[in-house]
């Protein structure tokens, strides 16, 4: 007969499975903060510096989707306790590196340990919480998640300004002691998970570390190597597209698949997933933006631009548990497209930023976007996930993260090469205006004309003077136009989503409200 599985408290189970996860989303961005820190006292260069976030993001990418394939194969609970041993060790030996090269190849082993983390927390929730309380689960979850990148940032600077870049590792150490300890009490695997005996699929295996480790390296890299004008960029966005066919091919006909993307015939899950994608690649997008806008252009401070992206948080927070209550009363689809609207007309407000633009005109569009990617992933993720059986949860939940992390950073790549191409554009066509007949030249000339020839300066160098300062307006003026355009281009991204959203179905063991 089977052990039957003990009956834990479900926010005891939450709080077991959402601590190591909430650190793990924390060290995927807490260490950007840190880096210059982390290059002086290393001694190493911007490359060599980069692949320190770099290195964790390709580790944490290939191990995501086949966590539901390793938790069968080990047992989940052991898996997961594993994870996070693996994880809070490494986050010592980063702590202790001495050397760029020790720094980075402990950062490949925190990404290991720490990519399993998130899927089996919400596969975990998932199966923890009836389903009736799945909306309220996934606010546990999306609070995490959503937390995450607000705290890291904030967190890092701080640590980094009052201690040293090694206790953004550090600090990692007594919390993971405590979900070990947590997860060694109280989590258990339930009686139809068992020990799966069958032959590994080395060929997808590795199809699938080339194919994700390449395609995260080309996204990261990308921008700063411009390109396709790269061959290091070339050479592994071929190599990326042509292993990851192969592995779509060789994972739909093997038996024994390391990810089962059969999964994907499930309409719900298919739609669910291209909408996670799209939500993360314009949050993600957005969020990246708005710090550089304010930090180049508007001449705000790291710790001032924190403060415009935390009332967003906020609202995320408050949010999520809102629509984690609301999704038992109502159908789940009026929610989700409340959720992309508000989304939308968020980056919307954003494209009509300016160079004069006060705190409470950015502040604005920040909390309005919170909001509604707290209302879109709740019910996103309950519609994508309702419908997939037990035995499935931990494969599917798997997909879902990577394909959510996927979106983050395909969104970063995109918004920071069109911001690039875009204020090139904006520059050129502004720059062929500009002549010395041109009546704002005048008036910056005439200007220094009155000032300069007091310092000892001529006319001619007055002249050059007022074409560098217009010049400079120029530019201004031309990035500008490029945040405008790529925030419009994310608005227009986003909305077309409401056009998913009656392909997607919801499971049957629910309220009649919830359909």
């Amino acid at each position: 007969m089977p052990i039957e599985t003990p009956k834990i408290n479900k926010w005891v189970v939450a709080m077991s499975v959402m601590l190591p996860t909430l650190i793990e989303i924390v060290d995927t961005s807490v260490v950007n903060v840190a880096l210059n820190h982390i290059r002086g006292n290393l001694s190493a260069g911007i490359d060599e510096a980069t692949w320190v976030i770099t290195s964790y993001l390709v580790s944490n990418a290939i191990v995501i989707p086949i966590t539901g394939w390793l938790a069968n194969r080990f047992g989940r609970k052991r898996y997961l306790i594993f994870s996070i041993a693996l994880f809070t060790s490494s986050s010592l030996m980063c702590g202790l590196a001495q050397s760029i090269t020790m720094l980075v190849f402990f950062r490949v082993l925190q990404g290991i340990g720490g990519g399993a983390l998130q899927p089996i927390s919400q596969a975990i929730l998932l199966e923890t919480f009836p389903p009736v309380e799945h909306g309220i689960a996934m606010a546990v979850f999306g609070i995490g998640i959503m937390f995450g990148p607000i705290i890291g940032p904030l967190l890092g600077g701080w640590i980094t300004d009052n201690m040293s870049w090694r206790w953004i590792f550090y600090i990692n150490i007594p919390i993971g002691i405590i979900a070990v300890l947590m997860a060694l009490f109280f989590i258990y695997d339930p009686s139809y998970i068992k020990r799966i005996k069958a032959r590994v699929d080395y060929l997808g295996l590795m199809l699938l570390v080339i194919g994700l480790g390449s395609l995260q390296i080309v996204l990261d890299k990308g921008q700063r190597e411009d390109w396709f004008n790269s061959n290091f960029i070339v050479t592994l966005a071929i190599v990326s597209s042509i292993a990851l066919i192969l592995f779509i091919v060789v994972e739909l006909f093997t038996k024994d698949p390391v990810v089962n993307l059969r999964v994907f015939k499930n309409i719900s899950f298919s739609t669910g997933n291209i909408v996670m994608f799209s939500a993360f690649f314009n949050l993600f997008g957005s969020i990246v933006l708005l710090p550089i806008y304010l930090q180049t252009l508007m001449g705000y401070s790291a710790t001032d631009a924190g403060m415009v992206l935390g009332p967003g948080g906020i609202a995320t927070l408050i949010a999520m548990p809102i629509a984690g209550r609301l999704i038992t009363k109502m159908n789940s689809k009026y929610l989700l497209t409340f959720g992309i609207i508000m989304s939308s007309y968020a980056t919307l407000l954003m494209s009509r930023f300016s160079l004069y633009a006060s705190f409470p005109v950015v502040i604005w569009p920040r909390i309005v976007l919170g909001i509604g990617m707290g209302f879109l992933f709740i019910p996103l993720t309950t519609l994508t996930l309702s419908t997939i059986r037990k035995q499935e949860m931990g494969n599917a939940t798997a997909i879902y993260n990577l394909l959510r992390n996927l979106g983050g950073s395909f969104g970063v790549a995109f918004v920071t090469t069109m911001l690039s191409r875009r204020a090139q554009f904006h520059q050129v066509r502004l720059s062929e205006h500009i002549t010395v007949f041109d009546r704002t030249f005048q008036f910056a000339h005439k200007g220094l004309e009155a000032i300069l020839p007091l310092r000892g300066i001529d006319s001619y160098t007055s002249q050059i003077a007022s074409l560098k300062l217009l010049y400079g307006n120029l530019t201004r003026q031309a990035s500008m136009m490029a945040f405008n355009d790529v925030f419009h281009l994310l608005s227009l991204f986003i909305i077309c989503l409401v056009l998913l959203v009656p392909l997607m179905r919801r499971g049957k063991d629910v309220p009649t409200g919830m359909h």
